[in-house]
């Protein structure tokens, strides 16, 4: 049986040996396989260093291979598989990964051509993969060959970066993740003083969870930095498309402030570029970057936001973030990486005091509810129709879930769209506001929750 769980908005993912089971993930593999029929060019796979990323790999390439090429390019980060699509001119790029999800978890983020699968499409392959689970592909498979881009990633990276003099002492936690190696052989390329930490492989992930958006993630890196006295430390989920920081205080920097910071360097070049953030990002960011557009959550949805409206730059608050320009328009914490290390080399400010000048403001950090998935978008509907009712309320707005503004601050609930949960994010001017506006934004989604019992 294929769990249609699985097929979420912009990804594949799930708990792999109850949900990605060999046959499943093969005819996963036949189903993308038959999207490619008629395509020049190979399907590229790579895979993450989680303990399952083996046997998925060859699961689910056995199934692709029923009909087309397969070029494996072995345990890379996503945006290395990003690349090696442009740079192979691959018909599909497929990447086993469960990104920042418990060990446990794995999953598949797919592209045709350089176009990232999500949606109806996810929801199409899940379907045509169930068909195919009742006759499976027999006879001869296809080749397979194997390929190493990273040194041609560094290489493109090297190229398009426009350093100055200065090279601040960097620590690099990749969280034992697939980003690790690449990442400081990268800055070393700079010329930069990399100290690595967890940055070898280990599917175990034993020392963190490696998700930069939990303050408890960063512990061991906000020590390091502190402890060797470098000026930043730059921190990569599982599969190093998402991008966290901490400077020398120890303070950490949220997607949103990287985002103004990255995007001003921007605007030195480009007075015209305008930007992409979504619903999550602080208020501050709309007004530190007046051209950036409000959009929906979700790695595919704002690169293909991106894309339509010709940004030169785009991000989320977990740390995706995506450069057009100097760039390939993908998500990728080792080059944001390398972007926020540029600013640092050619400014004679710190990057601590480059930080204490953005815009300020009170927040909670992303809070998460456990909502079953069947459930979660039927309470964020009940959800909207309780605060539009609600005269507290000055506007809402639903471009993803419900971002409800008050006098001073906002508050925002939607559906996950990677867990069978809610997520929830309040600011404010002050943290009397922000709690006041809390507890409003609690109470309508336990009513919510309460009136699906």
């Amino acid at each position: 049986m294929v769990n249609p769980h699985i097929f979420r908005e912009y990804d594949i993912r799930g708990v792999a040996d109850r949900d990605l089971t060999d046959d499943v993930v093969r005819a996963i593999g036949l189903a993308i396989g038959k999207l490619v029929y008629d395509s020049p060019g190979p399907v590229v796979v790579g895979r993450d260093c989680r303990l399952t990323s083996p046997r998925i790999f060859q699961a689910l390439t056995d199934g692709i291979r029923a009909i087309a090429d397969v070029v494996d390019i072995g345990i890379v980060p996503t945006p290395v598989t990003y690349f090696a699509q442009q740079h192979l001119i691959a018909a599909a790029t497929v990447m086993v990964t469960g990104s920042h999800n418990p060990a446990e978890d794995n999953g598949l983020k797919i592209m045709l051509g350089d176009e990232s699968v999500h949606g109806r499409a996810i929801t199409a392959i899940g379907r045509r993969a169930a068909e195919l689970m009742a006759r499976p592909a027999q006879g001869p498979r296809r080749p397979m060959t194997k390929e190493s881009v990273g040194e041609a990633y560094i290489a493109r990276a090297v190229a398009e970066l426009r350093l100055g003099p200065r090279r601040p002492k960097v620590v690099v936690d990749a969280g034992n993740g697939s980003g690790g190696p690449i990442a400081t052989a990268l800055y070393t390329e700079l010329g930069f003083d990399v100290e690595p930490l967890y940055c070898t492989f280990d599917g175990r992930f034993p020392n963190h969870h490696p998700d930069p958006t939990q303050p408890e993630n960063l512990a061991a890196l906000i020590q390091a930095v502190q402890v060797t006295g470098a000026e930043v430390g730059i921190a990569l989920d599982g599969d190093a498309d998402r991008l966290g920081a901490v400077d020398a205080t120890g303070r950490i920097l949220w997607g949103d402030q990287l985002l103004v910071i990255l995007g001003r360097a921007i605007l030195e070049e480009l007075p015209d570029a305008t930007f992409v953030a979504e619903v999550k990002c602080s208020q501050s960011t709309y007004d530190a970057l007046p051209t950036c557009e409000m959009w929906k959550v979700g790695h595919a949805l704002i690169k293909e936001r991106m894309q339509k409206t010709g940004a030169a730059l785009a991000g989320e608050m977990s740390g995706h973030l995506f450069f057009a320009h100097r760039w390939l328009g993908f998500d990728d914490g080792i080059y944001a990486g390398a972007r926020l290390l540029e600013v640092l080399t050619r400014s004679e400010r710190t990057l601590a005091q480059i930080a204490d000048e953005l815009p300020r403001a009170v927040n909670t950090p992303e809070m998460r509810i456990d909502c079953p998935d069947d459930e979660k978008f039927s309470v964020v509907g009940r959800v909207v129709e309780s605060l539009h009712a609600d005269p507290r309320v000055r506007t809402v707005v639903t471009i993803d879930g419900v971002r409800a503004t008050f006098d001073d601050g906002w508050g925002l609930v939607r559906a996950s769209n990677t867990q069978p949960a809610l997520v929830i994010r309040c600011e404010a001017k002050n943290h009397v506001t922000l709690d006041a506006i809390k507890a409003i934004i609690d109470g309508h989604v336990a009513a919510a929750i309460i009136g699906m019992a």
